[in-house]
């Protein structure tokens, strides 16, 4: 039964790291993906429709291939991210969710090949729409991915669920004195360098006027508290 949320359509930011919340020396705890999952389609029951860009942490970063063409390096990162799209996409199945992975890699075999109009029309169908492999370049994180996305598929906001439950004032493992912002522009981010999300992100967000949320991941069901309007983590705005 379609309850009223402030959003029509969400996208989803999830770190690598956050499907690996809970275990060590592995790069997927199947049980926490799937609880992400849950609250994903307690949401589209909500009538809101879901997208997603997902991470690679877990699995490889570019940065650490410092010794590596950083371009090769990306790639890797990128065809990592595939990797934890098509988890996702299990889980999604298995909990009786359509749901499609697109690609900016082409990988016909295991996903489609990113097109905005079908995106927005798998979104229109009720489908659970997971994005991979970033922007499909090197240079380009997949907190940049997360904004561009969200511009072209025309999201009411960006959903960031990440490691941290908002924008602190400070490193809060650093410093005792750091507190959580309520909000925050993206204007105050670049300013004060804060490094919550990357700069090539806040400043997109900030041109093209997309809302932010972040919030911490460590329960899952934060997801559905933050599209229903609950006070939590750190809103993003593009004053």
């Amino acid at each position: 039964m379609e309850q009223t949320t402030r959003y029509k359509r969400v996208l989803i930011k999830l770190s690598g790291e956050a499907l690996a919340t809970g275990i060590t020396g592995g790069i997927l705890n199947y049980d926490f993906v799937r609880q992400i999952c849950l609250a994903i389609k307690e949401c589209q029951s909500m009538g809101v429709q879901v997208a997603l860009v997902v991470g690679a942490g877990n699995i490889w970063r570019g940065r650490q291939g410092e010794k590596m063409d950083r371009t090769r390096a990306d790639h890797m990162g990128m065809l990592a991210t595939a990797i934890n799209a098509l988890a996702l996409q299990d889980a999604f199945v298995q909990l009786g969710v359509d749901c499609r992975v697109m690609t900016a890699i082409a990988m016909h075999e295991v996903a489609e090949p990113y097109i905005r109009n079908k995106a927005v029309h798998h979104l229109e169908e009720g489908r659970t729409v997971i994005f991979g492999c970033g922007i499909g370049s090197p240079f380009f994180s997949t907190d940049t991915t997360a904004v561009l996305r969200a511009a072209e598929i025309n999201a009411d906001v960006v959903m960031m669920a990440k490691s941290i439950d908002g924008v602190y004032t400070a490193d809060p493992k650093t410093d005792p004195s750091a507190r959580k912002l309520d909000e925050i522009s993206y204007m105050d981010i670049l300013s004060h360098e804060l490094r919550v999300i990357d700069g090539t992100a806040a400043s997109f967000g900030k041109d093209n006027h997309i809302p932010l949320h972040i919030f911490g991941i460590t329960d899952p069901y934060n997801i559905v508290r933050a599209i229903k309007g609950e006070k939590i983590g750190t809103l993003v705005t593009g004053a």
